[in-house]
């Protein structure tokens, strides 16, 4: 016995995909965003490059700069009002956008 797909069958199958695909990728993110945790400045991570939650206490680390922080880095993908957010360099982490760590970089303008 063969089961032959009409041309309607696949249309409708097609379009409920299409529907399901940016569901399911919404659902992903939200559960990303909740299982970050707040950096703690004792990892080795944060230890071997610097990391302190307020930028003014790295002022007599050679490599910071005026005004550079978290929120200001490139790294940074959390909105610059946030009071933390993801980094691209502390994987699963929350930073402070008030913290600063010795692989700060601009963001570009």
């Amino acid at each position: 016995m063969q089961h032959k797909m009409t041309r309607r069958a696949m249309v409708k199958g097609s379009l409920l995909a299409g529907a399901l695909v940016p569901a399911i990728g919404l659902i992903g993110t939200a559960a990303e965003a909740t299982a970050l945790t707040p950096l703690d400045p004792s990892d080795p991570t944060a230890k071997a490059l610097g990391f302190v939650t307020d930028a003014n206490k790295a002022a007599s680390n050679p490599a910071h700069k005026a005004g550079s922080k978290c929120a200001t880095c490139a790294q940074y993908q959390g909105k610059p009002s946030d009071a933390s957010g993801p980094c691209t360099i502390f994987v699963g982490h929350t930073v402070p956008s008030g913290g600063w760590c010795s692989s700060w970089a601009a963001k570009p303008a």
